[in-house]
């Protein structure tokens, strides 16, 4: 980092700012995780140098033998985690991942049925102020108001009396297993294609700790960070026979040449997640989040649909008198990053929103276990009712400090 700070202090300045934010707060959004330094290091690599536009072997320009091989590992590995017969790798991100399904499957003004973004869904699902609300009509499904759970049934009457093209599984707040088998049922009984998004489930899946898409849906797309403790980026696992109209919206349909530096910590990442340590790491964020949810119910709060099955928890504040927007500013003054959200049925506006979403893998990465759980809900509830009280709260961001301390994110050379 010397030749930055030299060349650009200001730059430099923000980085060793975000480092000190990232060793020294509790970093609880569900969608945020820590990479190993092997994926930093692949991320940072001279392969940002060199330009591959296509795809390994059919590439427009030339000295592509090495970044070749760095692509073909990425897609072997990506396809043996998965058990998929096609892989695409080179998606900027999950959202264009499912750009090249519907750009490819999908003429504007089609019928898509998917996930409400205030029920959990995400954003490219059909939310209005998205691409995917625009470009397509859509239809959503939600969660039923006594269970908090995807209403099955719902989703079959909407699939029979919209006639979907598309229907997407898939959440960004969602913390019960999603059966993927009733929705390719329905799928197919209104003859739909379906398209999974496991982009905040894909470790688990990797891991065997949640069902697996690929063997029921025509395509299912995943960003490559979250619980795959991966590079920012996305991919596609699909039926071999879509392969070739995927590849040809990623390539030149909608992307020029690909991140091979990001291909290449994606590779890495895949050839982590193939590792037995993997698994174990996923079963403890498990545990950690079922451990923290207990502790929440055990203190009185109450969790949308009872608890978690993965590695996120909805808290429900309207019982202790905070929006999310309040508790978010409240615990980041605590020394605890959370993400204010939207729960069911919620009647606050999503700027303010009456939950919050919390999660466990960046603190599972940091070696922390069901006994540091217990001590985080602590500091939540004791940052919660001291909402309002600055000097409460700047005592508590004192001892999350200490507990980051004792479970330092890197090695040391890597805090120098």
């Amino acid at each position: 980092m010397d030749d930055l700070a030299r060349t650009d202090p200001e730059i430099y300045a923000v980085i060793q700012r975000e480092l000190e934010r990232q060793l020294h707060k509790l970093e609880m959004i569900a969608s945020e995780n820590f990479v190993s330094a092997a994926v930093l290091q692949a991320q940072g690599s001279i392969l940002t140098h060199k330009y591959a536009e296509g795809y390994p072997g059919r590439r427009y320009y030339g000295g592509c033998e090495f970044v070749d091989t760095a692509e073909n590992l990425a897609l072997a590995r990506v396809k043996q985690l998965f058990g998929a017969p096609y892989a695409n790798v080179q998606p900027h991100s999950g959202t264009q991942a499912n750009m090249a399904v519907y750009f490819g499957f999908l003429k504007p003004g089609d019928t898509i049925l998917g996930m409400d973004l205030a029920h959990g869904g995400h954003l490219s699902h059909g939310a209005k102020v998205n691409f995917s609300g625009q470009l397509y009509h859509t239809v959503t499904y939600g969660v039923s108001r006594e269970t908090e759970e995807v209403d099955f049934e719902a989703v079959r009457d909407a699939a029979r009396k919209h006639r979907p093209r598309l229907i997407i599984a898939g959440a960004s707040a969602y913390p019960r297993i999603l059966d993927f088998g009733r929705f390719a049922d329905i799928a197919r009984e209104v003859e739909a294609y379906l398209m999974v998004d496991m982009a905040h489930i894909a470790g688990l899946i990797a891991a065997g700790l949640h069902p697996n898409p690929v063997p029921v849906a025509d395509f299912v797309t995943s960003t490559t960070h979250k619980t795959l403790r991966g590079p920012r980026g996305g991919f596609i696992l699909a039926r071999k026979d879509y392969g070739k109209v995927l590849d040809s919206q990623i390539f030149p349909g909608m992307q020029g040449g690909p991140l091979m530096h990001i291909i290449a910590a994606k590779a890495v990442a895949f050839k982590e997640a193939l590792a037995p340590s993997f698994k174990r790491y996923q079963e403890q964020t498990v545990a950690n989040t079922r451990a923290l949810a207990r502790e929440f119910t055990r203190r009185g709060y109450r969790l949308v649909a009872g608890g978690s099955d993965t590695h996120l928890i909805l808290v429900d504040l309207r019982p202790v008198g905070l929006t999310g927007a309040e508790a978010e500013a409240a615990l980041d003054k605590a020394g605890i990053t959370v993400n204010k959200n939207s729960i069911p049925y919620d009647p606050q506006p999503p700027k303010v929103t009456s939950g919050i979403r919390v999660g466990t893998p960046a603190l599972t990465t940091r070696g922390m276990k069901e006994a540091e759980m217990e001590t985080v809900a602590e500091f939540i509830h004791q940052a919660l009712a001291a909402a309002k009280d600055p000097g409460r709260l700047a005592k508590l961001e004192v001892q999350t400090r200490d507990l980051c301390r004792r479970y330092p994110l890197f090695a040391a050379e890597w805090q120098s």
